[in-house]
């Protein structure tokens, strides 16, 4: 008998990304590609340099399956000396292949057949199946535009006997709101006596605008004794495809996350480690991202705000959203393509992020790019 190639999809409604879509029609149409998280600029040369000189040194082979002591020492100061809060490099910290890879090990490593996942809409679009393959059930809660804020109270209503996980974005795409230390201090509440787990998205967390600071899950006492809190080098040193992360969790935590990790990845780019932890140790490379990006936020907004676009305000990350609905009724997946083809500038449609796709004529832009990339989309916006 031959092979029929039927096969029994785990994931039978999972299509291709909506950052894939966008990014290949961006190519096609030759637009400027705004939809895509990544910035359109190199990182610091002396960043890449550093990568070149480990690897000269024979930095070549398997690093520590938890990564590289180094790299993890500069991590636990980091967190020091942003949050003032200790994580033991040696047994809390895991350096991973991104902050994707390490939110899908988390699921992976906690997560039990129907168990309940409380998912906040919109959400990046990897969380939910990581949840399906591992047979648990998503919970939803959607904030809505244009505040994206979050009701605790009607979350609240959602915990049952059978929720293992909450998860958090802070600062959060695609919204780029950021969560108070109030609503941090209203989950923390509302957890309190339970055994959920919370899994922490913080991969914006050096990008905050306008004064306002980063409240990590990791600041709060019991928060942070639940918490497995994800990270990215990628979005702070400008190097999305180097796929660097790491994950901060208490030792029980770690040791559960570590006993997945090593087998779904074991290690992760020796040289890139070794670089990135040297590069850390001035301080000033994360410090500064705030201010680096907030310029760029505000060269864009003032394009936006001369247009027919309404932007929303961007606290955090590199994103911004734009109300559209002055300039068309079309669904935004509709709108978004339009604009591809016809004004040569790419967006994600905003509901891409929810799981019933729900609408509400807002688009998200990546202000990640050069001054030159933002002018050339600016203008076009402008024209609309």
């Amino acid at each position: 008998m031959t092979f029929s190639g039927n096969i029994a999809s785990k994931l039978p409604a999972t299509e291709t990304t909506i950052f894939t879509i966008m990014s290949r029609l961006a190519a096609e149409h030759q637009a400027i590609n705004l939809s895509q998280g990544f910035p359109d600029f190199s990182c610091q040369p002396a960043l890449s340099a550093l990568v070149a000189h480990f690897m000269s040194l024979g930095y070549n082979q398997y690093a520590p399956m938890p990564g590289v002591a180094y790299l993890r020492e500069q991590v636990s100061a980091m967190r020091k000396e942003i949050h003032g809060v200790e994580y033991n490099p040696e047994t809390e910290i895991t350096i991973t292949a991104g902050a994707t890879q390490g939110i899908y090990i988390a699921l992976s490593a906690f997560l039990h057949e129907n168990d309940e996942v409380i998912i906040i809409e919109p959400a990046y679009d990897s969380y939910l199946p990581g949840i399906l393959i591992n047979k648990a059930k998503p919970v939803y809660y959607q904030m809505l535009a244009p505040d994206y804020t979050i009701d605790w109270k009607q979350v609240m209503k959602l915990i049952t006997q059978r929720t293992r996980m909450i998860i958090i974005n802070t600062p959060h795409n695609p919204t780029g709101t950021l969560l108070t230390s109030g609503d941090m201090q209203q989950l923390e509440r509302m957890l309190k006596d339970t055994d959920i787990l919370v899994l922490s998205d913080e991969v914006y967390e050096h990008i905050t605008y306008d004064g306002q600071v980063h409240e990590s899950a990791s600041r709060y006492t019991d928060l942070r004794s639940r918490s497995i809190v994800v990270s990215s080098f990628g979005k702070t040193l400008h190097t999305t495809g180097w796929k660097v992360g790491y994950v901060l969790a208490p030792e029980n935590l770690s040791n559960e996350f570590r006993k997945v990790f090593q087998y779904a990845q074991f290690s992760v780019s020796t040289p890139m480690q070794w670089a990135i932890a040297q590069f850390l140790e001035d301080p000033a490379q994360y410090k500064g991202l705030s201010a680096f990006y907030e310029a760029k936020r505000d060269l864009f907004n003032s394009y936006l705000t001369r247009s027919r676009f309404k932007p929303i305000p961007s606290r955090g990350t590199y994103f911004v959203c734009a109300d559209y609905s002055g300039i068309s009724r079309m669904s935004d997946r509709k709108f978004v393509e339009r604009l591809t083809k016809d004004h040569k500038v790419a967006a994600i449609p905003v509901s891409a992020f929810y799981k019933n796709k729900h609408d509400q004529k807002v688009i998200r832009f990546c202000f990640a790019k050069s001054e030159e990339t933002l002018h050339k989309a600016g203008e076009i916006l402008c024209a609309i």
